[in-house]
C-alpha cells in the first residue's frame, strides 16, 4: 500500500523536491543569500515533509486499506467511514452498486425458485404417464421388443430422476435427515429397477454387506448408489457386479465393483466433472456426464468421500468412505 500511495502522490512529491532544488540553486548563484542557511532550511523542510507524508499516509489510506481487505461480497457493514470528499464518492458508489446487485440477486433467486418449482411439478407430472407406460410394457408379448422398450423407459426414468435431484440439490441442506441407515434395503431397492436391463446384458449381482448400517441420509444415499449401479451396468457385459461394505481405519466403506471396460487413466482426474463423458468413447451419445458429477456433489454434502479405481478392460471400483460418527456430529453442529 505504501508503494501505491507514493506512486499516487509522486507528482506532489516531485514538485516539493523541485522547489527545494530551486531554492538551493538560487542561493548558490546569488551570493547575497547565505547558502548554508538555505541548506539548513531545506534540510528542516525535508524532515517535516517526510513526517507529514508518514502521517498523511496512515490517515489517507485507512479507508482504502479497509476496502482492499474486505471480502468481495454484498455486505458493506464492515466498510470504514469515509472522511474525505473523494472517499465519500467511492463509498456512495459502492453502496449504490451493492444495493443494485442485491436487488438483482433477490430477483434472480425468485426466478430460480419459480423455475425450480415449475420443473419439479413438470417432472412429477411426467412420472405419472411413465408409471402407466411401465405397466403397459409388461403386457408386450414380444420379449425382444419388450426388453428394448424397457431399456429406453429406464433411460428416460433415470434422466428425469437426475433432473429432479439436481434441482433439489440447491436446497439440499433443508432436506437432510441423518439417521442410522441399513444398506440392504437401499441396495435391493436400487437393483430392482435394473433387473430387465441386467437380464438382457447377462449381468448378476454379488452382495456382501459385512457392515449393515451407517449414518447417512437414506434418500440421498440411495441416489448415490443408483448412479453407481447404473454406471456399472451400463459399461458391463456378461459379468457380475460386486457390492461390498466393510470397515477399515474406523471408517465404513461401500464399494461397487464391475468388470466392464474400465476407465482410461487419462480420464480418471475428470470423471467427476460436470458433463464429462469419455475421451476414448466420445461418440457414445447415451452418456450425459451428469451421473458421477451429481453423485460426487451429493457425497460431499453428506461428508462422504468418493473415489474410483480402474484398470482398462478389467473394470472399475467406486468406493464410498463414510465419516465417523464424531465427524458427523461436528459437521451437523457446524
Amino acid at each position: 500500500m505504501l508503494k501505491r500511495y507514493i506512486n499516487e502522490r509522486r507528482s506532489w512529491i516531485a514538485f516539493f523536491f523541485f522547489l527545494q532544488f530551486v531554492m538551493l540553486f538560487v542561493a548558490f548563484i546569488d551570493t547575497s543569500i547565505p547558502f548554508h542557511s538555505i541548506v539548513y532550511i531545506v534540510f528542516l523542510e525535508m524532515i517535516m515533509f517526510l513526517l507529514f507524508i508518514y502521517i498523511r499516509y496512515h490517515f489517507e489510506t485507512k479507508f482504502y486499506r479497509n476496502l482492499q481487505e474486505r471480502e468481495h461480497d454484498l455486505d458493506i457493514t464492515g466498510l470504514s467511514q469515509a472522511e474525505s470528499p473523494f472517499e465519500r464518492i467511492v463509498e456512495e458508489s459502492i453502496t449504490k452498486q451493492t444495493e443494485h446487485l442485491k436487488q438483482i440477486a433477490a430477483t434472480n433467486r425468485i426466478l430460480l425458485q419459480r423455475e425450480k418449482d415449475d420443473l419439479l411439478a413438470w417432472i412429477h407430472e411426467v412420472k405419472r404417464p411413465l408409471t402407466a407406460m411401465r405397466l403397459m410394457l409388461d403386457r408386450v408379448e414380444d420379449r425382444k421388443l419388450r426388453t428394448a422398450l424397457l431399456y429406453e423407459w429406464l433411460r428416460m426414468h433415470h434422466l428425469l430422476d437426475q433432473q429432479l435431484h439436481q434441482k433439489r440439490m440447491v436446497f439440499m441442506e433443508n432436506d437432510l435427515y441423518i439417521e442410522h441407515v441399513s444398506f440392504q434395503p437401499i441396495v435391493t431397492q436400487e437393483i430392482k429397477p435394473l433387473q430387465s436391463w441386467c437380464i438382457e446384458k447377462g449381468i448378476g449381482f454379488e452382495v456382501q454387506l459385512a457392515v449393515t448400517e451407517v449414518l447417512a441420509d437414506a434418500k440421498w444415499l440411495a441416489f448415490i448408489v443408483r448412479q453407481l449401479l447404473t454406471n456399472a451396468v451400463k459399461y458391463s457385459e456378461h459379468n457380475d457386479i460386486m457390492i461390498r461394505s466393510y470397515e477399515s481405519n474406523h471408517h465404513v466403506h461401500l464399494a461397487v465393483q464391475d468388470f466392464g471396460r474400465g476407465i482410461d487413466p487419462q480420464d480418471m482426474p475428470r470423471i467427476f466433472e460436470k458433463g464429462f463423458t469419455s475421451t476414448t468413447s466420445h461418440s457414445d451419445n447415451s452418456a450425459t456426464g451428469m451421473g458421477l458429477y451429481l453423485a460426487h456433489n451429493v457425497s460431499e454434502a453428506l461428508g462422504i468421500h468418493i473415489h474410483a479405481e480402474s484398470t482398462p478392460q478389467e473394470g472399475s471400483t467406486f468406493i464410498l468412505t463414510f465419516p465417523r460418527k464424531n465427524d458427523f456430529d461436528h459437521t451437523i453442529s457446524m
